[in-house]
């Protein structure tokens, strides 16, 4: 069968999208899952002694079509998902956790890991196998190896149906953001917007057959209507139907599949014996247990908060003066904010889109990532994609060779989930003496052209681009011997340094000067606009840092305790957010039941690590910024000690490698204009 291969007859043995077929995907993972048991098999019944190569090595390597396989089915789920895929992932997914939970669970094989494990000392490793023998041996005892039979099956039940509640969670946010719709039909209900927006709402009716103006729940959408939006009550129905994903208490209602994910996810780290589920996943973070996180959080929020609450207070102060609003809500914060910014920075997104025409910022994350890394783009129409709005690029270096085949896809449409994130459809991996290449995705929720003006991007979409496409360098640039440890496998709180450190040079006028054009008479952006997007970096920086420390801990309350006697999700997330509110609360809408991050992504316990990132970010940018931006030697190191080596080694050690010193919270407090 085509899609059960690990190498494909394609150039650069890319996914063959167009040739598979939907029904193709469940007897492939049956057949791939049964391929990977028999790789184990091989590697439990060999008759000689366990060693590093015929044990962890083997390890390591093997399962690579069902690596494969799940890469491009997963992608698809979240990027190009339909009813027929959901209902297969629904399948699928127990399937591969009983088969994780096969391996990890399995007695022969935990033994000849443990042998190896045991007989360290005397093997002459390198760094980045001591790092593999370490992570394999964890990888057995912190999911239940040790376990007695009993406790093992209850630990199977978790997993497979923890990554049940997972898939329906998200299955749940997508059709509530694909349902709803606002229709306007009178033109003073548009009030306030700028005409791109109008035009692409326009075009949205149209496309329905409907006359006046469609508003749905899609980033593009909404965000334009809750900061430019006129009429107050229209901006409160929708922000109230983007706040209330998940909490309808009808069919996609999520509050019982966040109780029961909190309370597997406590269960099962009971089981491994450990005091709560963030105290398991810390264990393998650089923060290193929840007290830390805490700490770090409620350290950070003592700063931010006298900031946070005399920003607000000017804000609502402002609302008052302007439009005699008594008592500023959440549906007015996106709007008052964007009028004070522009009354204060004579500044708004309106002025800059027209300079940051989406084509010219793709080529302006190429040109740093050239001018950095020696890397060159070139868009191909030769591998297949999954949808036509995606860009497919060949990404080489300085001497013509190969380094990563490169997918973008920039556009919302009904099978994709909201939101930005990178991706991968082949790991890089060093086998048999062959570097194997990977292929690296960025997928984003950007405006689309209308029929009068190409695809323009506010300037967070710039810095939303920048950000994931330095995740994909981080997955591009890697250069390790084994997947399991290469690109951005690497502890959950360091994955978000390359991807932050990128959006500094957003700010620069010396990168702006190369991109930022206008797009229709190709005047580079003025120095003036440079100016304000410099000067109001720290506009509402408080209230910024106060709103990604409340997710963050209400992540941590979640997970850092024991959840067995909570039953209702809004009172408990109320209380949670306690500390960080700064908004009336809004007894129709609630954040957990929508929290796609924790409760369907990887971040669970892991939410701080944007802020945990942004402080190593910070610290970073100051050193290009003490050499020069583009300063050579600079950027090698960072490619040599951070980007290249994935989770080959600590990510503190790899830092300090290439920083020469641990980093400083001084320098995020300095940029936030936090440090007094």
């Amino acid at each position: 069968m085509t899609i059960l291969k690990s190498y494909f007859n394609t150039p650069y043995n890319t996914a063959p999208f167009s040739k598979i077929k939907t029904e193709d995907y469940l007897p492939a993972f049956k057949t791939a899952i049964k391929k990977a048991k028999s790789e184990i098999d091989d590697i439990v019944k060999n008759s000689e002694s366990p060693t590093f190569k015929n044990t962890i090595e083997a390890l390591d390597y093997s399962g690579e079509e069902l690596d494969r396989l799940s890469s491009i089915f997963f992608n698809l789920n979240s990027a190009e998902t339909n009813d027929a895929i959901q209902n297969i992932a629904q399948e699928v997914s127990p399937l591969l956790s009983e088969f994780s939970n096969d391996i990890t669970l399995n007695k022969d094989l935990f033994k000849r890991v443990k042998a190896v494990y045991n007989s360290k000392s005397d093997l002459d490793l390198s760094t980045e196998q001591e790092t593999l023998l370490d992570k394999k041996y964890k990888g057995f005892s912190r999911n239940g190896a040790n376990l007695s039979e009993d406790k093992k099956e209850r630990l199977r039940a978790i997993d497979k149906e923890s990554s049940q509640l997972k898939l329906k969670f998200g299955e749940h946010i997508l059709a509530e953001t694909n349902k709803y719709k606002l229709h306007l039909t009178n033109p003073t209900q548009v009030s306030g917007l700028p005409e791109g927006a109008k035009e692409a709402a326009k075009q949205l009716a149209e496309s329905k057959g409907k006359k006046g103006w469609l508003i749905t729940l899609d980033y593009p959408s909404y965000i334009p209507f809750m900061t430019y939006g006129d009429n107050r009550e229209l901006r409160e129905k929708l922000s109230k139907a983007f706040g209330s994903k998940g909490f309808n208490n009808d069919d996609l209602d999520n509050q019982d599949i966040v109780l029961k994910i909190a309370k597997l996810r406590f269960e099962r780290a009971q089981l491994l014996g450990y005091k709560t589920h963030a105290h398991f996943v810390l264990e393998e973070r650089m923060a290193e247990t929840p007290e830390k996180v805490n700490t770090f959080l409620n350290e950070l929020l003592d700063k931010a908060k006298p900031a946070a609450k005399d920003e607000f207070n000017n804000l609502e102060n402002f609302a008052k003066d302007l439009d005699g609003i008594e008592q500023l809500q959440k549906w007015d914060s996106a709007y008052y904010s964007e009028k004070l910014k522009q009354k204060l920075f004579s500044l708004d997104d309106e002025q800059l889109k027209p300079y940051f025409k989406l084509e010219n910022v793709i080529d302006g994350a190429f040109i740093v990532a050239e001018k950095l890394f020696g890397l060159k783009f070139e868009e191909i129409d030769t591998i297949d994609k999954y949808h036509d709005d995606v860009l497919t690029y060949k990404v080489t270096d300085t001497d013509d060779e190969l380094v990563s085949v490169f997918y973008a896809d920039f556009f919302p449409r009904a099978g994709k989930r909201n939101g930005a994130w990178m991706t991968s459809y082949k790991p890089q991996m060093i086998k048999n003496g062959d570097n194997h290449r990977p292929h690296v995705s960025i997928v984003c929720n950007f405006t689309k052209p209308t029929k009068s003006k190409p695809s323009l991007l506010t300037f967070n979409e710039v810095t939303t681009l920048f950000h994931e496409f330095g995740h994909a360098l981080h997955g591009m640039l890697a250069n390790t011997t084994y997947p399991s440890l290469s690109g951005t496998s690497v502890f959950w709180d360091f994955v978000e340094l390359p991807s932050q450190i990128l959006e500094n040079w957003c700010y620069e006028e010396e990168t702006l000067k190369l991109f930022a054009t206008h797009y229709e008479t190709g005047e580079v952006i003025p120095m003036e606009l440079i100016e304000k997007i410099k000067a109001s970096a720290t506009f509402h920086e408080g209230m910024q840092t106060l709103r990604q420390l409340s997710f963050g801990l209400l992540d941590m309350s979640w997970h850092g305790v024991d959840p067995s006697n909570i039953s209702n999700v809004k009172s408990y997330e109320t209380k949670a957010f306690g500390n960080t509110s700064l908004y009336p609360d809004v007894k129709e809408n609630c954040m957990s039941t929508a929290f796609a991050h924790i409760f369907q992504g990887g971040y669970s316990s892991g939410y701080y690590s944007y802020k945990w990132a942004e402080v190593l970010d910070a610290d970073a940018f100051e050193y290009f910024k003490e050499e020069g931006i583009f300063n050579k030697t600079v950027a090698d190191k960072f490619k040599a000690y951070v980007l290249s080596q994935g989770g080959t080694e600590n990510p503190m050690t790899l830092y300090k490698k290439f920083r020469g010193q641990k980093p400083k919270p001084e320098a995020l407090l300095r940029r936030a204009g936090l440090l007094k």
